[in-house]
């Protein structure tokens, strides 16, 4: 067994025995093997790990009993160091690999977020179980490696080990976050067709899937169909109505919900519930709800409740009572809380506090490139070009670079990547080119009022032709089939020119459209929007 990745050499061990005691006191392992399991078991890590140091000062052998529980009790705290430092106690002693410490070792290095320490520990295991497996799918699944999980759960397959309903969890949950309902929709027939156990877990798993893929009358079916419910199977089916646009029905519930009875709403319940009412307008009912969760079930509401109200009541173009609202929190606002504001004022045209509102951001996050491009954008909207210059040229002094437009697609059971600034086929490059002729003849004008640069129209046009999200449309109009929906991706909020795009791409060329983005979620048809322009 090799070093962990990083060390170079075993870290101080100032605890570890320098002898090994009689064999006469061997039976004495067994006893704090038993502690610190059960410590372990009962969610005690700390304890756990004092546990395993008193057995090293009494000069108690460790053996390969030991190392699974104390491990999985680094896990639980995020201890990546204390981690660290056992795994070069396991290879100090000169303990040989086997799958039980080899899978704890890889589930602790996931849970600390250091990934390149557990796949290579994964990639050099001799033996390999569905527990391991199961620990490196969720391991990627946890750190954002979605691809990576889905990646793993082929091989998994391939390998001959048997999935189970912790594996799918993790599968699904990997598949809601890119999108890829046609993966998804694999996994599902996959367990009917496996007589997996669609326990709770599974059962929310699937209804957060076909609901972050904006299939949302799939994911009803699912809800319907689920007979035991817990908060988070109703959190899952309320937030996913309420990103798809269907705020009335998210409310509808979260009513059915209160009236059941058996299961008592949490802050993640009021969150969907708040989100709710900022994508419908519903300000009232959004103050009532606030005044609920404080009232009636004694949640406390954060920084993300706050934010949504703040929403809400920009949005509306209450900005008065916005402003109010944030000056009376009990929580300091954050980024999120701004950066609603800023997008309120932007919607209507209030430079003062916009400028207030990204100069937060900016004292906020001060690396966050996407706070410099909105300090710009606002700056070009009023045509202060040099203003806009000075924040790009402070930008290239302190070495921040914006997040660049990512959009997905999954097309025949592959996701496809689309990044603004990477090279693209001449195929979709005529076929954006055939699109905008088209679209230009529906009386399309393109809206460069939002690129920040003090460049020609023609110039500016052209670099919205080529965002992600245009580009990722156009490879779907050359091979998703008619009739298909065309779903797509977005890591950043779908810019104006792109919605009024995408609204006349569904009427011109009859095909259904959903774009996911980072706020929500939009379904194009005949020529309109399920946001009602209102996002």
């Amino acid at each position: 067994m090799l070093l962990p990745q990083g060390i170079s050499r075993p870290l101080p061990l100032p605890l570890m025995p320098k002898f090994f005691p009689p064999l006469s006191l061997h039976h004495i392992t067994p006893a704090f093997n038993s502690l610190i399991r059960t410590h372990t078991h009962n969610h005690q890590p700390h304890k756990a790990i004092l546990t395993y140091t008193q057995m090293l000062k009494t000069n108690t052998p460790p053996n390969h009993f030991t190392f699974p529980s104390l491990l999985s009790s680094c896990a639980q705290t995020f201890s990546l160091y204390i981690g660290q430092s056992i795994h070069t106690h396991i290879i100090h002693l000169g303990f040989n690999s086997n799958v039980y410490t080899d899978t704890a070792l890889l589930h602790m290095y996931s849970s600390c977020k250091s990934m390149a320490s557990a796949c290579k520990i994964f990639d050099e295991m001799t033996q390999k179980n569905s527990v391991s497996y199961n620990a490196m799918i969720t391991g990627y699944t946890h750190n954002r490696e979605f691809s990576n999980a889905l990646k793993l759960f082929s091989e998994m397959q391939i390998s001959g080990f048997k999935p189970t309903e912790t594996t799918v969890t993790s599968v699904l949950s990997a598949c809601a976050h890119l999108g890829a309902l046609n993966q998804g929709k694999w996994v599902h027939e996959y367990i009917k067709t496996r007589n997996l156990t669609v326990n709770v877990f599974v059962g929310t798993s699937l209804i957060d899937m076909y609901a972050k893929c904006g299939s949302i009358d799939e994911a009803m079916v699912m809800f319907d169909g689920t007979r035991h419910r817990n908060v988070y199977t109703w959190n899952a089916i309320i937030s996913g109505m309420a990103m798809n646009g269907y705020g009335e029905k998210a409310l509808k519930l979260f009513r059915e919900m209160v009236g059941d009875g058996h299961v008592r709403p949490d802050g993640v319940t009021f969150l969907g519930v708040l989100c709710a009412c900022s994508h419908e307008g519903l300000v009232y009912q959004g103050y009532q709800y606030l005044a609920m969760m404080r009232d009636e079930f004694s949640v406390t509401p954060c920084i993300q409740h706050y934010g949504c109200m703040v929403d809400l009541l920009g949005r509306a173009g209450l900005l008065e009572e916005t402003m109010s609202l944030i000056e009376s929190m009990p929580i300091e606002p954050d980024a999120i809380v701004w950066r609603s504001l800023l997008g309120a004022c932007r919607i209507h045209g209030r430079t003062d506090l916009s400028e207030l509102a990204v100069q937060n951001l900016l004292r906020l996050e001060p690396g966050n490139g996407g706070n410099y491009v909105l300090l710009s954008n606002l700056y070009a909207r009023a045509h202060r070009w040099n203003d806009v210059a000075l924040v790009r040229e402070t930008m290239k002094l302190r070495g921040i670079r914006k997040e660049p437009g990512c959009s997905s697609i999954e097309i025949q059971n592959v996701v496809y990547e689309f990044i603004v600034g990477k090279a693209v086929s001449k195929e979709i490059c005529r076929m954006l080119s055939d699109v905008e002729r088209e679209l230009r003849l529906a009386g399309y004008v393109v809206d460069t009022e939002m690129v920040s640069y003090d460049v020609e129209e023609e110039e500016k046009e052209t670099s919205l032709m080529y965002h992600s999200e245009k580009l990722a449309l156009a490879f779907g109009l050359l091979k998703i089939q008619e009739g298909e929906v065309i779903r797509i991706v977005k890591n950043l909020r779908v810019c104006k020119d792109c919605h009024t795009y995408f609204k006349l791409v569904s009427k011109v060329y009859r095909r259904d459209i959903t774009v996911r983005d980072r706020n929500r979620f939009h379904h194009f048809r005949g020529g309109d929007c399920s946001c009602g322009d209102y996002w």
